[in-house]
């Protein structure tokens, strides 16, 4: 109960906070919301927001790690997550695109690397959606490593018709890799394991699954005969 508490209470802070930058980025306070967003980025890390974009995810987690119990890093991973989203907003509100795009992607990437790792399929309340951090990329061309991540969530939580896209997203930005191919031929082998009714609210009914299968042994075809 007291592990319990404290984390509630380190969330109602965290959430408190998030508040306060809300209403500091509506009122165009640019410099006060960045010294929030800046001290908690060292609360929760110890570095400021550029040092974070620029490590990987397996070295983010192990920062959050050090002299912390399982139960606690979970709660600080999303919270880290979250403040790269919002830290992302407020640079866009500035006008600095491309400079938010790298904390979109790095919380995106961590929040799907914290799904994963910890087999989890709901976030806390406070934890933007995984669509939240793909609008603040827009139409920015996702790395391969995003889209693979993208596809293992989806069909991890059933959304095989986003998953599919995200295959595909893949596929067209590596078309010569076999390797990729044979990794959506595996995708689409579970999901036709799958019921119907599975498939349907997943927006992929069995049609399209083989469709999909079928198009890629088309693709690799081509690449034999290409190679060949």
């Amino acid at each position: 109960m007291i592990r319990r508490d404290f984390i509630l209470r380190q969330i109602e802070q965290f959430v408190a906070m998030l508040a306060k930058i809300a209403g500091l980025t509506k009122n165009e306070q640019w410099q006060e919301a960045s010294t929030v967003t800046a001290g908690e980025f060292q609360r929760l890390t110890g570095m400021d927001a550029r040092e974070v974009v620029r490590l990987s995810e397996t070295e983010l987690l192990a920062r959050l790690i050090q002299g912390e119990p399982t139960h606690v890093v979970e709660s600080k991973t999303f919270m880290l997550a979250t403040l790269l989203k919002t830290n992302g907003d407020l640079i866009a509100s500035q006008g600095r695109l491309e400079e938010s795009r790298q904390y979109y992607l790095k919380g995106l990437h961590l929040l799907l690397d914290t799904f994963g790792r910890n087999e989890i399929t709901e976030r806390p309340d406070f934890v933007p959606a995984v669509e939240a951090f793909l609008a603040g990329l827009r139409d920015a061309p996702l790395l391969v490593k995003t889209s693979a991540m993208l596809m293992c969530h989806y069909e991890r939580t059933g959304e095989f018709a986003k998953a599919e896209n995200a295959l595909f997203g893949m596929v067209d930005a590596e078309p010569a890799s076999v390797e990729l191919l044979e990794f959506g031929r595996s995708f689409y082998q579970r999901v036709l394991g799958l019921d119907d009714r599975a498939l349907t609210a997943g927006n992929l009914p069995r049609a399209e699954v083989k469709a999909g299968l079928a198009e890629l042994d088309a693709h690799k075809a081509r690449l034999r005969r290409t190679a060949g």
